[in-house]
């Protein structure tokens, strides 16, 4: 009798273990622009390969042709059982904000926004912060004391990146004046490259010899431009060093990559929480690149300059402004 009861257990035990569901596949929903983009959308793309790589795992991947599907896609997603989700952008903070309740035992995360709700963890940057260094590179590079921004869509995320790199400006040059225009009031402004390029062309033709982008895919427009006329870009969000050796002064990168491979790393640990988190230069989220690319552009006065601005805004001696806690820009 109790060898019998001993042979149930075994099969019971079985059976849980065979019924016990295994670890989903993450997902991710890029942004509209694909995610060979060459900026936002290809550096969350870095974590999902960097996540891959380490892990061997399979991550489900959508890419939105508009915003419109964003919806849909998180539902899918959700209803297939993968987990965590991540969206990339603020234009998916709508839909996540409708589909996080419904799936109340699915972790979420939103790359750019704030969604408030007890399953989803969102990541925002201090982009103004990553801007202060490429506006102070700028102006140190800059021969004609202008220099020029162009933005993707008119929103607050663009504004405070405007006037970070303002005040990384004035901090070089307090004579310097700095350009800037937004290619659009939708999000579609940050899908024209060819918008990006005019912008750029005028602000150059105005006596702009740095030109920074800020323009997600428009700003592939904007690093075309200032190759072609001869004078030097700064990327954003990707390493955008390579795409025009040697008239690309910097990157500033926002670093997508490693929040989506932190939400996917902490899932699998099974140390995923909700909340905001927020990064900056401290925090690893910002930074600036120098390679093999731009290592001729860089002065060593302007690499010294980089990196006491990154110490001094790491440690708090250096305040950057912040449009959105702050208040207007000053500048």
């Amino acid at each position: 009798m109790i060898r019998i009861a001993s042979v149930l257990l075994v099969v019971v035990a079985a059976a849980f273990a065979v019924a016990a569901p295994a670890l989903a596949d993450p997902a991710i929903v890029y942004s509209v622009g694909g995610k060979f983009d060459g900026s936002f959308n290809e550096s969350a793309y870095s974590g999902v390969q960097r996540f891959q790589e380490e892990t061997g795992g399979t991550v489900r991947e959508f890419a939105l042709e508009r915003d419109s599907q964003s919806l849909q896609a998180l539902r899918n997603f959700a209803g297939r059982g993968n987990a965590p989700i991540v969206a990339i952008g603020f234009n998916q903070a709508n839909a996540l904000s409708q589909v996080a309740p419904d799936y109340p035992e699915t972790d979420f995360a939103i790359v750019d926004m704030v969604v408030d709700a007890p399953n989803v963890r969102s990541y925002v940057f201090k982009e103004h912060e990553g801007a202060y260094i490429g506006g102070l590179l700028a102006a140190m590079a800059s021969e004609t004391g202008t220099i020029g921004f162009v933005g993707g869509m008119d929103i607050p995320i663009i504004r405070r990146f405007l006037c970070g790199y303002k005040q990384g400006a004035l901090a070089a040059n307090a004579d310097v004046t700095v350009l800037f225009n937004m290619a659009g009031d939708t999000p579609a402004a940050f899908t024209d490259p060819v918008r990006g390029g005019e912008l750029a062309t005028s602000q150059i033709k105005r006596g702009a010899d740095v030109v920074i982008q800020a323009a997600g895919g428009t700003g592939i427009g904007v690093l075309q431009a200032v190759a072609d006329a001869g004078v030097l870009g700064i990327g954003t969000d990707s390493n955008q060093n390579g795409l025009h050796p040697g008239r690309i002064l910097t990157s500033i990168r926002k670093r997508v990559d490693n929040a989506v491979y932190d939400s996917f790393k902490a899932a699998a640990a099974g140390s995923f929480e909700p909340g905001i988190q927020v990064l900056g230069l401290a925090e690893g989220g910002m930074d600036w690149v120098l390679d093999d690319n731009n290592k001729d552009l860089v002065t060593p006065a302007m690499k010294a300059a980089a990196e006491a601005a990154v110490a001094g805004i790491a440690d708090g001696s250096i305040k950057v402004h912040d449009v959105v806690a702050d208040g207007a820009c000053p500048f």
